[in-house]
């Protein structure tokens, strides 16, 4: 416990610390928006994926 709470007295410590939050933050955001936005980005690679198996190759 004494190292930890040294830990977040240092000046790098503190820093780490608010690195480590500005992390998780961007973390959930992307996770968030994945989960609105991943059905809707489901379907459109769908469609282009059909849409690319059902070109005449034979021109």
């Amino acid at each position: 416990m004494h190292k930890l709470m040294r830990f977040f007295r240092q000046e790098e410590g503190v820093t780490a610390v608010e690195y480590a939050l500005i992390v998780a933050l961007i973390a959930v955001a992307i996770v968030s928006t994945l989960s609105v936005l991943g059905g809707n980005m489901r379907d459109t690679l769908t469609d282009v994926s059909d849409a690319m198996a059902n070109i005449d190759t034979d021109g």
